[in-house]
């Protein structure tokens, strides 16, 4: 019967327990196999986020951090790095004994998820991006080790929007959020929002501005997310970036376009002078081109040549009438304007 061992393994087994389950003195035993890899699982910290969704959320904070660090270099006026650093699963205790105190802690709702989220920001970034917005510099300094005034409050205000505005972008394929902070506090072993054995995903990033480097940690409690886990999947990720236009995406698309301003550029002629002769100009002289009076104009939208016109004028005003459109294959007389505003 195949059950039954023969003599050579019940004496290996037997070799192997008299050696004291030493495995690498042992024979290996025909039949059974032995594992290379084990890994440690600790049944205090279960993992309740699955991989697929943990790749998810890094995948659109990867997006988040790029346009975050664009949007806060416009603010502060200098280069600003936005790093993603690891997207973790450990428990809300874990987290709070791990952050500095006094912090900027900031409690976020985030409608329609259930419970708050914490957005925390280190002070050694905190204190420079202050000063920045002050008319400061960014050279190294030591970090003040204090809770914020109301004036630093209201200064960290637009650092925090600038925040919850990018992340309503990066989110909106998978869920549309209405993010607002719902109070600050400088301890945040003070704060419990869950329990403190409770598992939460801490995304963090690393900021640098200047000779400055800091860290700021985005907390989401697992029950937040609980009930949209689904959508975080690799697969539905994939899906919304593929997914067909249809008429209402459309429409939005061009109702968004169509209130986006362009500018118009009409040239009237082109000519050369020389840097002498445009030194003498003075009042009333005129300046001759090669250009005939019936030949069209030409309108540039945003540099671009698109139309042909004649000039004319409206209710007393010049204005410029539309004849045709400018074909690509076309060869220009005279290269595109400047995006300069014409005199």
């Amino acid at each position: 019967m195949s059950d039954v061992l023969s003599q050579a393994e019940v004496e290996n087994l037997l070799s192997a327990m008299e050696g004291g389950g030493d495995r690498q003195s042992a024979t290996p035993v025909e039949g059974f196999r032995t594992r290379d890899k084990v890994t440690v699982y600790d049944f205090k910290r279960p993992e309740r986020v699955g991989k697929e969704q943990m790749r998810s959320l890094q995948t659109m904070h990867e997006g988040f951090g790029r346009n975050f660090g664009a949007a806060l270099s416009a603010l502060l006026r200098t280069m600003v790095e936005v790093k993603l650093t690891s997207v973790d699963q450990l428990t809300y205790s874990e987290f709070v004994f791990s952050l500095e105190n006094p912090t900027c802690f900031n409690l976020i709702s985030a409608a329609p998820l259930e419970g708050q989220l914490i957005l925390d920001i280190n002070p050694s970034i905190l204190f420079p991006v202050i000063d920045r917005l002050l008319g400061g510099s960014t050279s190294a300094a030591p970090p003040a080790r204090r809770p914020l005034t109301e004036i630093e409050l209201r200064l960290v205000s637009r650092i925090t929007n600038l925040f919850l505005k990018e992340m309503q972008h990066a989110w909106e394929n998978v869920l549309q959020l209405e993010l607002s902070v719902d109070r600050v506090e400088s301890n945040p072993q003070l704060v419990q929002i869950i329990p403190a054995n409770e598992v939460i995903v801490l995304i963090s990033f690393e900021l640098t501005v200047g000779e400055m480097r800091g860290m700021m940690n985005l907390c989401i409690p697992f029950n937040s997310i609980e009930r949209v886990s689904g959508k975080l999947t690799s697969n539905n990720w994939v899906s919304y970036s593929k997914k067909s236009p249809n008429v209402e995406s459309m429409q939005r698309i061009g109702n968004r376009i169509a209130k986006a301003p362009v500018e118009l550029v009409v040239e009237l002629a082109a000519t050369r002078i020389s840097t002498a002769d445009m030194l003498e100009l003075r009042v009333g002289d005129i300046i001759a081109s090669e250009k005939d009076v019936n030949e069209p104009l030409m309108v540039y939208i945003e540099g671009q040549p698109k139309f042909y016109a004649l000039p004319g004028k409206f209710k007393g005003r010049k204005a410029v009438q539309i004849k045709g459109g400018f074909r690509p294959n076309e060869i220009l007389v005279n290269p595109p304007p400047s995006m300069a505003k014409p005199a």
